[in-house]
């Protein structure tokens, strides 16, 4: 029975256990999108997981959604990464910088060129988002074309790129949570009647290209990607086809031989049981509100590789001492996950 805490081969690296600390928006970084001062210390301070998953980060001017995300695209960027990446290796840690391109999930007040957002098609998302003057309807996005499609396919590949110099070990694909890659899948968000709409095999497209692009660029094995299989956030609806959808897209990026997929669970089982069927590299599973006695069961089961942790992690810089002792666990504070200043991000006790 393999254990939580044994050490694992993942792409290039050898972790020593199997717990991920997923991504997590935390808008704390420079308006130029450059990671903020205190992101290297927020991160190092967690490096005794096995593999820190950073938070979503844009791969262009058009990837950004909320405000104050951080970006790698630019060289200001890539010196801002590398004083993350470099204090997350000197704790002896590994960081993956996860690619999020949010696609309609944007509003034009919170980018740098402040256009309108892009998605597959003109449907907007039907919700609000917070703004520096408050909160706001998102508005309708401007479909893609043909050849923006294949641009941001390019500014994924150019990202990646990036993050590799910037000291990342690898990078995974934002594929889930209603952003681009997601809004592709879901009939809902995608009415196009191209080679990029319509059928399984047409709405997968995006997600494939992106993920060889990357893949041709830095190795398969620094390039991973993350799915939610049946998430129905703002007007996401993978309709009926869904669950074939998945099976799909997790049989053809099998061939590319990726890092890892990451799948954050949506409760249907079957298709789970299927995944792991159907992939037969590393898996990495995040079931939202697990309880604590529910550690290292999936790694155990076999059902999962690593299993990941969000505000366990955020709130316990030393989750895995707590873990270890059987310490109580600090309590994340809802109030400081968006914005501000030290106060509920480098600040939480460790014992």
């Amino acid at each position: 029975m393999t254990d939580i805490w044994q050490p694992i081969i993942l792409g290039r690296a050898i972790l020593p256990n199997r717990f991920v600390m997923a991504p997590m928006t935390r808008s704390r970084a420079q308006y130029d999108g450059t990671p903020g001062p205190l992101a290297a210390e927020y991160y190092a301070q967690r490096a005794s997981v096995g593999l820190i998953v950073a938070e979503g980060t844009q791969p262009s001017d058009d990837g950004q959604g909320y405000l104050m995300t951080p970006g790698i695209y630019t060289e200001a960027h890539i010196v801002g990464w590398k004083t993350v990446t470099s204090a997350v290796h000197a704790k002896g840690g590994h960081i993956y910088i996860q690619l999020m391109h949010a696609g309609r999930m944007s509003h034009p007040d919170n980018t740098p060129h402040h256009r309108q957002g892009v998605a597959p098609s003109a449907i907007a998302p039907g919700t609000g988002m917070f703004t520096a003057t408050g909160m706001k309807d998102i508005p309708t996005p401007r479909a893609l074309s043909i050849e923006e499609i294949c641009q941001t396919v390019q500014n994924f590949r150019h990202a990646a790129k990036c993050a590799i110099e910037a000291g990342a070990d690898g990078v995974e694909i934002h594929g889930a949570n209603a952003y681009l890659i997601q809004q592709f899948f879901a009939p809902s968000a995608n009415t196009r009647t191209d080679d990029y709409g319509g059928s399984i095999e047409n709405r997968a497209r995006f997600a494939i290209e992106v993920a060889t692009a990357i893949a041709e660029e830095i190795g398969a094995d620094r390039t991973a990607i993350r799915f939610s299989p049946g998430t129905s956030l703002w007007g996401i609806d993978e309709g009926e086809e869904g669950p074939d959808l998945y099976r799909y897209l997790i049989g053809e990026l099998d061939k590319l031989r990726l890092s890892y997929v990451h799948i954050m669970h949506q409760g249907n089982e079957q298709l789970l049981s299927d995944i792991r069927q159907l992939w037969t590299g590393k898996l990495i599973l995040n079931r939202p509100g697990r309880p604590r006695e529910d550690i290292g069961k999936d790694v155990a089961s076999g059902l999962a590789d690593m299993e990941a942790y969000g505000q366990m992690i955020l709130a316990n810089p030393d989750f895995l001492a707590r873990l270890k002792a059987d310490a109580p666990l600090n309590e994340a504070d809802r109030n400081t996950f968006f914005g501000g200043t030290e106060k509920g991000y480098t600040d939480y006790p460790t014992l």
